[in-house]
């Protein structure tokens, strides 16, 4: 599935972003921690050059705790990167930030120092609700689908930090297929750029082989499926979805399967390994 989702929004974030950073001191990219590889847009490691920059693993209440380390360890190997998982029912955690900001560019210790950051992430990664944790009030605009954020703006915290917060953008093509399919699941795209049942079956190949015993449990089977399309088949017939004449809706299974694994009501899955 080849997704070219590249709403014209977008295309002029990507211009505006290209005109700030000279100013910029350091880079905020809030990533999926369900799918780090995916989420991790390749523009910002194009756009910030030499200026460290702090990946956060958000959602990572969602995620596999022990694949979200491998990623920490992943992610922390590359040159002026400071790796980070965090959700937004810690808050605690996010409100660190800023001194880690100030860790990373040591010239600039001193709280009366301004540091300029610019925060990054693609659509519905949960940016947003970082800003507003950071600052302690209604600053960005929370909405549960992508492409909420559409201009960029500027935040001052109380503690010398700047943010400059960009909408989410994708890039223009995502040539690599299962993350087109990965993204999907998670919601970064748009549920109208895409096919339920289509996602959903990559959904449930996925996790009749990853998290069969997550499968079973939540669906209170007896024995698993042996194939995504059967999956998916017990799931209509379990919650609802059944036609007249005993045929599985299955849009309605596709909804219910994708829902329950965006929620966490399947357990804290990881869709990607670091390699």
């Amino acid at each position: 599935m080849a997704i070219q989702w590249y709403p014209g929004h977008m295309h002029k974030a990507r211009k505006k972003i290209v005109e700030a950073m000279p100013k910029i001191d350091l880079v905020i990219e809030v990533m999926d921690a369900r799918l780090p590889f995916s989420s991790e847009n390749p523009l910002v490691t194009e756009l910030r050059g030499d200026r460290p920059c702090i990946k956060i693993l958000n959602k990572s209440d969602l995620a596999d705790p022990l694949v979200t380390k491998a990623w920490l360890d992943h992610l922390e190997q590359e040159r002026g990167v400071k790796a980070l998982a965090m959700t937004s029912e810690k808050p605690g955690q996010i409100r660190k930030i800023s001194s880690i900001c100030r860790q990373l560019l040591p010239g600039k210790a001193q709280k009366e120092k301004r540091i300029r950051t610019m925060i990054m992430g693609i659509p519905n990664v949960g940016k947003s609700t970082l800003i507003n944790i950071l600052t302690g009030k209604i600053i960005a605009k929370v909405g549960n689908e992508p492409a909420v954020t559409k201009a960029q703006q500027r935040i001052y915290l109380d503690n010398g930090i700047v943010l400059s917060d960009t909408p989410g953008i994708l890039w223009p093509k995502i040539e690599d297929e299962n993350s087109g399919y990965r993204l999907a699941v998670t919601g970064a795209i748009k549920n109208t750029a895409i096919e339920y049942e289509d996602i959903a079956l990559y959904a449930a190949g996925f996790l009749l082989e990853s998290y069969p015993q997550r499968v079973m449990d939540r669906y209170k089977l007896k024995e698993l499926p042996i194939s995504d399309e059967q999956l998916l088949d017990v799931i209509g017939r379990k919650r609802g979805g059944l036609r007249s004449g005993g045929m599985v809706d299955l849009h309605k299974a596709s909804e219910v399967l994708i829902h329950d694994l965006r929620s966490g009501a399947l357990g804290r899955v990881s869709l990607e390994r670091p390699v």
